[in-house]
């Protein structure tokens, strides 16, 4: 029983195609201009909208049977979490559902990064018992507690960034480059052309830290002549560091649970290299880590198996 899900974030137009245990995704990154450190929501939502027919058309040629449509609605399942660029993947979803005459299923985009990373790395399982979570992307830098609630889940912040995301000093780093926005494969290559190693160590207070000062500082070792990949190298080892000092300080708060890293970040070699060698991290397929609507689509196939809707 085939579903549908869709996910329009602030930088990518996705779909995906779930049967429980095969699937597919299609995606394209939203275009930004050179030189600028993001989008206007207007702006990715009209990308949006022009986007998503012609990715659905693709993925559903010669498909039949889809037996319920999800979406991502809002970044976070709490009060107020809204962004108007979910507004593209949620009205096209609904109208697709009324049109086939099968159910709809809201989810967040942070839940749905939950699952998509989850189910890439065989581990679906995580999604009915507590865990803890890295969620590292370009609007979000948080360390969750995971808990099962019914076909989906809850995630409560416990740590994580107080201000700048991982995500954004990256891609601002890149930015400063020269790079293409988002810059974080990019940044991530030119790691191994680093000529020196500066240490920043970011201060952890219990299980929340902040990014903004690294800016300045990537801006003060762009301006003393630093070359490109080590600019890139103190950037990702910052970031690194503290995420594996907070990791380590949950697991002793919540000893025994199982710690999935998903997001964008969470693709970096470095990063996931360290945090396999501290605590055995599971992670998403690369492809998985980065905005997509899989998780959507599990989790709506999820819901239709347990007999419930939105």
């Amino acid at each position: 029983m085939p579903v549908l899900g869709l996910d329009t974030s602030n930088y990518t137009t996705s779909a995906a195609l779930f049967d429980g245990e095969t699937g597919e995704n299609v995606g394209c990154l939203l275009e930004v201009r050179p030189g600028e450190r993001g989008l206007r929501q207007s702006d990715a939502l009209f990308q949006h909208v022009k986007r998503l027919p012609r990715l659905l058309e693709g993925l559903l040629a010669d498909r039949a049977g889809i037996q319920a449509v999800g979406a991502s609605t809002r970044p976070r399942a709490v009060e107020g979490s809204y962004m108007p660029c979910f507004l593209a993947g949620e009205s096209q979803g609904r109208g697709i559902a009324a049109a086939l005459g099968v159910p709809f299923f809201a989810h967040s985009h942070q839940q749905g990064h939950l699952a998509a990373a989850a189910w890439s790395a065989g581990r679906l399982d995580l999604l009915d018992a507590p865990f803890l979570a890295w969620h590292l992307s370009g609007g979000t830098t948080e360390l969750l507690l995971v808990k099962p609630d019914g076909y989906t889940v809850t995630a409560e912040i416990i740590g994580g960034t107080s201000d700048l995301s991982a995500g954004q000093l990256i891609d601002r780093t890149g930015v400063l480059l020269g790079l293409q926005f988002p810059a974080g494969k990019a940044l991530d290559g030119l790691y191994a052309q680093a000529d020196a190693c500066y240490e920043y160590r970011v201060k952890l207070n219990g299980l929340t830290f902040s990014l903004s000062g690294m800016e300045n500082q990537v801006k003060a070792l762009i301006a003393e002549g630093a070359c490109p990949g080590t600019v890139a190298r103190f950037a990702i080892d910052s970031v690194s560091n503290v995420v594996w000092r907070a990791t380590q300080e949950a697991q002793r708060q919540y000893p025994g649970l199982p710690v999935l890293c998903s997001g964008g970040v969470a693709s970096n070699s470095q990063l996931r290299a360290g945090m396999t060698a501290l605590c055995g991290a599971i992670f998403a397929e690369p492809r998985y880590s980065t905005d997509n609507a899989m998780g959507a689509a599990i989790l709506t196939w999820r819901g239709l198996k347990a007999g419930e809707r939105s």
